[in-house]
């Protein structure tokens, strides 16, 4: 089964989705890079249809220079949501994508069936810091992505599904770029974040890899105690690429939606 490509104007944004199997519709929103890709979604496209945007600024959708922070993001995926057609979608988010579907969550619940936060950023929890990604040099990043570091280095150069190297770069200085007009305003999160998560109302699934090293595990009990119908998966020997390690996550996660 291949990926379609879906192109929308957003607001006069140009915006590209990937799109993947047949069934009830899964928005699922990735994390601040999109080295690893989508081929985890084949995982859920015997049961699930399911749908794979490009961020603003991100991959193959245009830059946003406009957008100075994650409201920015939040309105233009509720706008996204219409555009398509979606009624009631489930909602997925890792990493600064799980960041921004349980905004979304927060503040359009009803729009959505159940939701997937897999470790999301966001909180800036002080007893349970994320790391500093400013202090990590590249050769150093694949570990802190995966806990078997050589899953993460086949999205790095030299690694087999990695691009050309001129690719590779191209689109890390754009997504960085955008990237920074989003932590610009405060960081990898929001300081009221947690105050909000109690007004989620649909069922979720926080799922964490217990030996991430960017964002710690230690932080899942603190998004599932204050979502009020959350439940918590927690995936062993599995870094931040908990899906790319570890395949059965995305079964449970499916399993979880189907529910």
């Amino acid at each position: 089964m291949e990926f379609e490509t879906l192109t929308l104007d957003i607001d006069g944004l140009r915006t590209v989705v990937k799109a993947i199997g047949t069934g009830p519709a899964v928005l699922a929103l990735h994390g601040a890079a999109t080295l690893e890709g989508y081929a985890w979604a084949r995982g859920l496209a015997d049961r699930f249809r399911v749908y794979l945007p490009f961020h603003p600024g991100f991959g193959e959708s245009d830059e946003a220079s406009h957008f100075v922070g994650m409201q920015d993001m939040i309105a233009h995926n509720l706008r996204l949501v219409s555009a398509l057609g979606l009624d009631r979608p489930h909602l997925v988010g890792h990493s600064m994508g799980g960041w921004m579907a349980a905004e979304m969550a927060v503040v359009a619940g009803e729009r959505f069936s159940r939701l997937v936060l897999n470790a999301p950023a966001g909180l800036n929890h002080p007893d349970h810091p994320g790391a500093d990604l400013a202090s990590i040099g590249p050769e150093a990043l694949p570990a802190y992505l995966a806990h078997n570091v050589d899953v993460a280095l086949r999205y790095f150069p030299g690694g087999a599904e990695c691009p050309p190297l001129d690719e590779f770069l191209a689109a890390r200085e754009k997504e960085g770029q955008a990237l920074g007009r989003i932590l610009g305003v405060h960081g990898m999160g929001h300081p009221n974040l947690g105050r909000w998560l109690s007004r989620i109302p649909n069922e979720t699934l926080v799922v964490w890899g217990e030996k991430d090293r960017m964002l710690p595990a230690l932080q899942a009990a603190i998004w599932a105690e204050r979502i009020p119908n959350a439940r918590l998966l927690i995936i062993p020997d599995a870094g931040h690429f908990a899906m790319q390690e570890k395949p059965e996550t995305v079964s449970a996660l499916g399993d979880f939606l189907a529910g």
